[in-house]
């Protein structure tokens, strides 16, 4: 039986318009979550050809065990198609349906998307089977083969007494080398399927496609280039004198990368992946290789008085060879031309402006003061404190007074409001709004908010005003309606007029998926977030996607995705303390305990200890440690304390520190409809209650 977790939520979609769970669908599609943008091309290309797919979570039903789902699928079906990759060969329920599949005498066709040598338990299973390379090639490329190849095996399966036509894919040769590989493509196959459960919390992408044609055609090995239409910006090195325009530097790479996104051709991974090399000694090739890129855009910024010079130059990342570069000496009230120049240089090395339209203007604001201080409100923002915040507040307010028709200023001035470490500090001073949030009776925070409700609408009202086509006015008030207003459906409208202006922008497509998931439409959030990580490969996405898995139950993506946030963020705020919850729920208190004592940030650390000290029974302990946790953080961490009487099913205890979040407003409390921490709740009338007042669906 495949052990995998049930989801209390639909996915969105139509029940009138899926097959039902088990039916005999023709195509069972195995994949890993990581695969999900190839599972979903290969379903849709199917489906179009006529070839009815079963694919979770799309076609497991609301309310149904996903486990028995799968298995009545696979049993049902007439072929498994497996995309086959690390990540399917790394999931136990690839196995599963695999073995499954076998047993069932299902043929199994492989979809190839790396070399990953096959376990000895799958090449068992996969070793006889015949597989498609899309290891080397966009997937696209051999939909066409796949489609045939799945005519002619499953017309063969579906009636061989009567001499359907078949379509005989020509197997790997026999040597122990190519059986691993054969074994391999299957595998993923078998992964995609065995995903099929997984996928519901982390969709893999999948990769391979069986060739097929005549009966002498073969299985082809199909190289999948990066495509030539794609670039990395790399932050801009400074030059200047005293080493102390690194924030102009930053921002001047950042709003090239901005200009290059809005390009439809162009793929342009988004600021957080790019940036994550910078001060580190990678190299070229290296880079383009993680981020899936052919060209490297690098450059240096020297800004001495109102003197500007950049140089930047355009990299083929696989042979070094320099395709272009430049160097500006301007003024510096001309910066936002040079961007641009450089901008429609890139675009123009690279062969993309194929319908002779300019590259989109930098030229958002006619003030260079109001400018520079965007930028160092931006590099502030980055820093992640609270001080470090109201200091970018500070600069924003500065740079839309003198320049009232900055659109960008506005809208960051907006999202600077919307986060949840800002009120205290927008209306005390630090060290008042430190002792009050901490150690004062329970505080409602709901006056402040007001007022902090209403800067915030102003500043999104009037970026929308005054820039209406710009992707980040709209994501602005998307941020005012969900996050301050909690006005869910409002905000995620916004949030999708935002993505319509600019599809590729990772940091709008990840709050599309936030709210999908806090809505309860886990699947479709997951499918977002995975976008995402296209667009950001080192970005939140990888947060995102293991708080999906975790509310979908699948634990060991989970731990798995959480683990990769830590290598990647290892300072950002509550990593170790996410991690810790996964440990939790997977029985490993100790090692959750272990985990806790790495948070580097007090509130989390001391709000969660008091959880992993009673699961690991030393309730003692425990006790003295909630006791501290409530008289130090009552006011700040309210959300994370009602976890604690959650887990010891103290439901009255649990549902009093729910109140006091909701009172201060505690931005966890997005996640309550969905949270597995609260679990034990679920069955309360108080929970409803509560939905009701976030204004969530129940």
């Amino acid at each position: 039986m495949v052990e995998i977790g049930e989801s209390e939520k639909t996915d969105g979609l139509s029940l009138s318009t899926r097959p039902a769970a088990g039916a005999a669908g023709l195509v069972f599609i195995s994949y890993a979550s990581q695969d999900v943008a190839v599972a979903d091309a290969v379903c849709s290309a199917l489906e179009a050809a006529g070839l009815p797919c079963w694919i979770a979570p799309r076609d497991v039903r609301a309310g149904e065990s996903y486990a028995a789902a799968i298995v009545q699928a696979i049993n049902s079906c007439r072929m498994l198609v497996l995309v086959l990759s690390k990540s399917s060969i790394d999931s136990p329920h690839v196995l599963r349906e695999v073995e499954r599949a076998s047993s069932k005498k299902r043929p199994v066709l492989s979809i190839r998307m790396d070399a990953t040598d096959l376990p000895p338990e799958l090449e068992y299973f996969l070793s006889a089977n015949h597989w498609l390379d899309a290891s080397h090639r966009p997937i696209e490329q051999i939909l066409p083969a796949l489609i045939e190849a799945v005519r002619g095996g499953a017309g063969a399966y579906r009636d061989p007494s009567k001499g359907s036509p078949r379509v005989e894919l020509q197997p790997a040769k026999q040597s122990s080398a190519n059986r691993i590989v054969i074994a391999l493509s299957v595998l993923i196959g078998l992964v995609v399927a065995g995903f099929v459960a997984d996928r519901f919390w982390l969709r893999k992408s999948a990769g391979e496609v069986a060739s097929a044609g005549a009966a002498s055609n073969v299985v082809t090995n199909v190289t999948a280039p990066v495509s030539d239409k794609s670039i990395a910006v790399l932050p801009f090195t400074d030059m200047s004198e005293k080493r102390d325009q690194e924030y102009f530097s930053d921002g001047m790479a950042e709003e090239i990368i901005d200009l290059l996104v809005k390009v439809p051709e162009l793929k342009v991974p988004a600021r957080t992946s790019s940036f994550y090399f910078k001060g580190k000694s990678t190299k070229i090739p290296e880079i383009a290789r993680e981020l899936g890129v052919a060209h490297v855009l690098e450059g240096s910024v020297r800004k001495s008085g109102n003197h500007l010079r950049v140089t930047a130059q355009l990299v083929r990342a696989d042979n070094g060879y320099h395709l272009w570069s430049e160097t500006y000496d301007r003024q510096l009230d001309d910066v936002f031309k040079t961007q641009d120049e450089i901008a429609g240089s890139v675009v123009k090395a690279l062969k993309v402006s194929l319908l002779e339209r300019e590259t989109p203007s930098a030229i958002l604001t006619t003030s260079t003061a109001a400018y520079d201080l965007y930028l160092q409100a931006r590099a502030l923002m980055k820093m992640g404190s609270s001080e470090d915040t109201l200091k970018a507040y500070a600069d924003l307010q500065q740079a839309v007074s003198l320049d009232p028709k900055f659109g960008l200023a506005w809208a960051t001035l907006a999202e600077v409001l919307s986060q949840d470490n800002v009120p205290w500090y927008r209306i005390y001073k630090p060290v008042a709004a430190t002792s009050q949030m901490q150690s004062s009776p329970v505080q409602d925070w709901g006056p402040i908010w007001a007022q902090v409700r209403a800067d915030a609408r102003s500043a999104a009202e009037q970026a929308i005003k005054v820039d209406p086509d710009l992707a980040e006015s709209h994501a602005a008030m998307g941020d005012v309606l969900a996050w301050v207003d909690w006005d869910w459906t409002a905000g995620a409208a916004e949030f999708k007029r935002a993505r319509d202006l600019e599809p590729g922008n990772a940091r709008i497509t990840l709050a599309a998926a936030d709210i999908a998931i806090d809505l309860g439409r886990v699947s479709e959030g997951l499918q977002l977030a995975n976008l995402a990580a296209t667009q950001d490969p080192l970005g939140r996405a990888t947060r995102t996607i293991g708080w999906a898995q975790f509310v979908s139950g699948a634990l060991d993506e989970a731990q798995a995705f959480r683990r990769k946030a830590i290598e990647l963020f290892p300072t950002a705020n509550n990593v170790h303390f996410d991690y810790a919850t996964v440990l939790l729920a997977r029985r490993e208190p100790q090692e959750a305990l272990a985990e806790l004592q790495r948070e580097i940030h007090t509130s989390f650390r001391e709000a969660g200890l008091p959880l992993a000290l009673d699961a690991v029974g030393r309730r003692s302990d425990a006790d003295h440690a909630i006791a501290l946790a409530e008289e130090k953080w009552g006011n700040a961490m309210a959300y994370q304390i009602a976890y604690f009487y959650a887990a010891r099913n103290n439901v009255d205890r649990s549902f009093y520190w729910l109140e006091r979040a909701y009172l201060q407003r505690d931005g966890g409390l997005a996640d309550v409809k969905v949270d597995p921490m609260l679990r034990n709740l679920r069955g309360d009338p108080r929970y409803k209650a509560l939905l009701h007042k976030m204004r969530l669906p129940e």
